[in-house]
């Protein structure tokens, strides 16, 4: 098995669609970074709409967004690369449009935006894996799925910085800007996707990368995932829900676990997957889920000490379940784009974006409703279902490796 081992930042960048596609990745990442944290905002300080409805609106249009998977998976398989990745930040185009044109009270039209936000946002990262998975192959594949996350994120943090800054004295004025400014940033994006003109034809697809095997059976490995990325909650809704309102914390400390989530994740997510190249995706995703087990029993301890304590407790177990995230994050993907036959890529991808869209979309109330009956019912539970995950990952590994043994067996024997 190959391994990626050293850091060549030329290399990297040529992996992960080359230097017009970085561009537009960033661009794209600094637009939403301005826009997504604040969409419940505009909702209810531009469009006048009562918080409850805002927050209905923006579920609906996540999830609906999600029914475009299957069309997005069958499309990548057809050959499309770049068409699609641009494709998935024209129609977030048209949301910031909706958006902008929608007047006061109109519910309507904040819906709609919010839909085409949220296919956007949904088919993206398939589209993005696809692309990679076209220009890099083996190890080197799964470093520039890291350099490709580590990226977005910095672009995701400028972004909301320089929207908290404006938003400062700014008001419903400033939002609107700031959506008109990410939509032009979106349809920037979009056309430096587009210009790299990168497609692949379908019959080139077969016997690429060990995909004339039987296809692999994911639907473990896509059922833990609804668990695993409960992680990327956790410095959002978690934590803020159980220091704050619980505890009585100060916010001070739910943010600056943000921060430091999202510096982490810019600063270490290549490394780290490289330094785990060495071993199987399958061993270091199943890892991944002992580490976040591991962090939320560290909560539950952190969250136990009182109110003085725990903000600086949790602070540093939120290092342990980044570190984490940066692990199933650096794996999952690669993990997916490995097994799955050249030919049946998009839709592998595109099963595997259903499974972590449902996870976000059904993580918030899961996690509030659990909080509700204390931490050990909160921590004690997402705990043990990501350990039961991780093992039944590990577990699928040893059932996939006896199918290709009795498929060879069987190839030998005819």
């Amino acid at each position: 098995m190959a391994t990626t081992t050293k850091l060549q930042p030329r290399a990297l960048v040529r992996a992960s669609g080359g230097p017009r596609y970085a561009v537009a990745l960033a661009v794209d990442a600094l637009g939403t970074g301005m826009l997504r944290p604040f969409l419940l905002l505009y909702g209810v300080k531009v469009l006048r709409l009562s918080g409850p409805v805002t927050g209905i609106a923006m579920t609906v249009g996540v999830v609906l967004g999600l029914v475009c998977m299957p069309a997005v998976g069958r499309w990548l398989d057809r050959g499309a690369r770049s068409t699609v990745v641009a494709a998935s930040m024209l129609v977030r185009v048209l949301g910031v449009a909706l958006l902008l044109a929608a007047p006061a009270g109109h519910v309507g039209l904040f819906a709609a935006a919010a839909l085409f936000l949220g296919i956007g946002n949904q088919a993206w990262p398939a589209a993005h894996a696809a692309l990679v998975a076209t220009v890099a192959h083996g190890r080197e594949r799964d470093a520039a799925l890291a350099g490709g996350r580590a990226l977005r994120n910095a672009g995701l943090g400028a972004g909301g910085l320089l929207a908290a800054v404006c938003l400062t004295g700014g008001g419903a004025t400033a939002l609107q800007a700031m959506a008109a400014v990410t939509g032009i940033a979106y349809l920037a994006a979009a056309a430096l996707a587009w210009s790299v003109h990168l497609h692949t034809h379908p019959a080139a697809l077969s016997g690429k990368d060990g995909a004339d095997g039987p296809a692999s059976r994911m639907r473990v490995l896509l059922a833990a995932n609804v668990v695993y990325v409960f992680c990327l909650n956790v410095p959002e809704i978690a934590l803020p829900l159980v220091l704050v309102t619980q505890l009585h914390g100060s916010l001070t400390w739910p943010a600056s676990i943000f921060v430091a989530n999202t510096v982490l994740v810019v600063t270490l997510q290549v490394p780290v997957t490289v330094v785990l190249s060495r071993f199987p995706r399958r061993t270091v995703l199943a890892f991944a889920g002992v580490v976040l087990a591991v962090s939320y029993l560290g909560f539950l301890a952190a969250t136990s000490l009182g109110r003085g304590w725990s903000g600086p407790a949790a602070a540093g177990v939120s290092v342990v379940c980044t570190i984490g995230e940066i692990i199933y994050a650096g794996s999952a993907t690669a993990l997916v784009a490995a097994l799955a036959p050249a030919d049946v890529l998009g839709r592998a991808l595109a099963r595997f974006q259903l499974s972590t869209g449902f996870g976000l979309a059904v993580s918030p109330a899961v996690i509030t409703a659990l909080a509700s009956y204390g931490s050990a019912a909160l921590w004690g539970s997402l705990g043990a279902a990501t350990l039961a995950s991780a093992s039944a990952v590990a577990t699928e590994k040893d059932q996939g490796t006896r199918l290709r043994g009795c498929c060879r067996r069987a190839r030998a024997g005819a």
